[in-house]
């Protein structure tokens, strides 16, 4: 089962499309296209990484490895990015851990 991620990730107005791909729902790449130099960058770290085991990403008492690959590239202002959590829960949905519902954060200054 595969997956298919896009993400509008706010005020920069950089998207994203991700495609998340898995032969046996457990291992998946990530094909990642966005408007943005550091996410693109991203798609590179994890593609240069290859395959990443969907049940280890999840165990409680591992480091998940699509987010530290994202912390280490996305520095600056863009570590609240809400695009690695868009490819963490569709990781999710291609290796069949979660159902595939929209999320989606409101944002508002009181």
């Amino acid at each position: 089962m595969n997956a298919s991620v896009k993400i509008q990730a706010g005020v920069c107005g950089f998207q994203t499309s991700a495609r998340v791909l898995t032969e046996d729902s457990q291992n998946v790449t990530f094909e990642i296209e966005s408007d943005c130099g550091k996410i693109r960058a991203l798609g590179g770290v994890l593609k240069k990484r290859g395959a990443i085991d969907a049940f280890q990403e999840i165990h409680p008492e591992g480091e998940s490895v699509l987010l530290s690959c994202a912390r280490e590239t996305l520095t600056g202002c863009c570590a609240g990015c809400a695009v690695p959590v868009g490819l963490f829960k569709g990781m999710q949905i291609a290796a069949g851990l979660a159902l595939p519902q929209d999320i989606a954060i409101a944002l508002a200054r009181d």
